[in-house]
């Protein structure tokens, strides 16, 4: 079974630039090496919808590159729901490129803050476990 490891300082660092944006999805790129998560690529949501989300093709090119050179994959695509639970919208699902990404939701519609994260290929969706590591 596919797993995702992140530091809690990371899975904050995504929280804090959800409510940032809110009421607006935020989106951003996970960058590290075997499911452990090293960086966060915080994103510009060009189409500033609260419904839907696309990355600044300038801002992905220039972090693929520095992933490129830093020898880091791209580990999951994230982005929120501000207004929704915290699954894969069938938008999100038609448009999941990168069947070897992951895609990290965060949901705002609760007190607290939900993350899961899910591998989609094919039209499938399987939720894989995040788990919070210790630096």
């Amino acid at each position: 079974m596919t797993e995702l490891f992140i530091t809690r300082e990371l899975l904050n660092e995504i929280i804090s630039h959800c409510r940032k944006v809110y009421p607006y999805e935020a989106c951003g790129i996970l960058a590290g090496k075997s499911m452990v998560v090293q960086k966060v690529y915080k994103m510009t949501n060009i189409e500033n919808s609260g419904v839907s989300y696309m990355l600044d093709s300038m801002e992905q090119f220039a972090a693929m590159k520095e992933m490129r050179e830093q020898c880091l994959d791209m580990t999951a695509i994230y982005h929120s729901h501000p207004h929704s639970e915290c699954y894969p919208s069938a938008k999100d699902i038609r448009l999941a490129f990168y069947p070897d990404s992951l895609h990290v939701i965060l949901s705002l519609i609760h007190e607290e803050p939900v993350i899961k994260a899910y591998e989609i290929k094919d039209g499938i969706v399987r939720e894989v476990e995040i788990i919070s590591i210790l630096k």
